[in-house]
């Protein structure tokens, strides 16, 4: 068997989520694209319009955690490649609400086989650096966001081109880490690798521990995926440019989680997921009173809180519930997009009839009730000496 190349494959598997974090960029200025303003959507139906991004990332993730424990991660791969390739065409040739809807499907499936391959790939590679690596591969998520937002400000609000610039742009994020995985040898799960059946496997989420952490899972990406998603709506009385306000949230998130590892040795994940939950609800609540340049301040503070949410929540698992293997980790990323799917319809129903201001200040309740959460956990752990 060849040597595995762990650079290039953490490389490739950076550039891949970059792609996919960029997407989520692109698809938040479409919105204003097949809008009221433009094609005539309205803010509900392009909510139903995005869900898929969001359970086709579900499923994905579901179906690719066994998949990839069983077929290999090369096979899942060149998979997300595939599904990546006919998700940008198709959504270069969206003209309507059907048309977006089965764009964003096939998006969202080639997002969700990224993150069942790559995030035990890390794990894997990185054994006992498993907190600083996965928080080191998902910066790409906050960096693919200031990407994908800077295009399509510079594209459509600068030079006043095409929307299909935009997305034609994720084709060079595409061909890259396709090329990064062609010809290398991929490494095997942690479960694989330990000889854990699949019984056992499923066995372990079942466990109190893993039920705990995937109900705080669904309302701590709600409160990030949710909130950035629908910004530019929610942004729209506040008189900033949201892709830029965007962009900033991530710039900062992109700095937070480069540090990750040095920050948990201090307070341990427990501790950065308890300490993230105050900055957001603190950050969601300036928000909502925010207006100017001031929405900056208070988008800084909500970056701060956001940052380690998600990588660390999978650090954690996969730290904890090892024998959980990829699936462990599918099931809880799955979990988080499918409570963003849910929520982003039912926002947009309240962005039609109300101000963005008001949603912000509802959305601020979820990470609220994660701070009594993990307030809870941390002081549970520190008292029987876990970490």
């Amino acid at each position: 068997m060849s040597q595995i190349d762990k650079n290039r494959l953490f490389l490739a598997s950076c550039t891949s989520l970059a792609l996919t974090a960029m997407t989520f960029a692109i698809r938040a200025r479409l919105e204003t694209v097949f809008g009221p303003a433009g094609v005539g959507l309205t803010l509900e139906q392009i909510g139903y319009a995005f869900m898929p991004a969001f359970w086709g990332f579900t499923l994905a993730m579901i179906v690719g955690g066994p998949i990839v424990d069983y077929f290999g991660m090369k096979k899942v791969m060149w998979l997300a490649f595939i599904l990546h390739a006919f998700g940008i065409i198709f959504t270069l040739a969206a003209t309507d609400f059907s048309s977006l809807f089965t764009a964003t499907i096939l998006m969202g499936l080639g997002n969700g086989m990224v993150e069942a391959v790559c995030n035990p790939m890390v794990a894997s590679m990185y054994p006992t650096q498993k907190t600083k690596m996965l928080n080191r591969f998902h910066l790409w998520w906050p960096a693919g966001i200031v990407i994908g937002s800077i295009i399509g400000y510079l594209i459509m609000d600068v030079a006043g081109l095409g929307w299909q610039l935009m997305v034609a742009s994720l084709f060079i994020p595409l061909v890259v880490y396709g090329y990064l995985i062609m010809g290398q040898t991929f490494p095997l799960t942690e479960r694989v690798e330990m000889g854990i059946g699949t019984k056992a496997a499923l066995k372990s989420l079942l466990t109190p521990l893993y039920l705990f952490i995937a109900v705080c899972m669904l309302l701590s990406a709600t409160t990030e995926l949710g909130t950035t998603q629908r910004i530019e709506s929610l942004l729209r009385e506040t008189g900033v440019n949201a892709l830029l306000v965007l962009a900033f949230i991530n710039g900062l998130m992109m700095i937070g989680r480069y540090f990750a590892g040095p920050i948990s040795k201090k307070i341990n994940t427990t501790g950065m997921l308890w300490f993230s939950a105050l900055f957001s609800f603190i950050g969601l609540q300036l928000l909502a009173n925010a207006s100017g340049m001031f929405v900056f301040i208070a988008a800084g503070v909500f970056a701060i809180g956001i940052t380690f949410f998600w990588p660390t929540t999978l650090a954690f698992i996969s730290e904890n519930i090892p024998e959980s293997g990829a699936f462990g980790l599918s099931i809880m990323g799955g979990l988080g997009n499918l409570s963003v799917s849910i929520v982003l319809p039912v926002m947009g129903r309240f962005l039609d009839n109300s101000n963005g201001m008001q949603v912000i200040q509802t959305m601020s309740t979820l990470p609220a009730i994660l701070f009594v959460f993990y307030g809870a956990l941390y002081f549970y752990r520190k008292k029987y000496n876990q970490t």
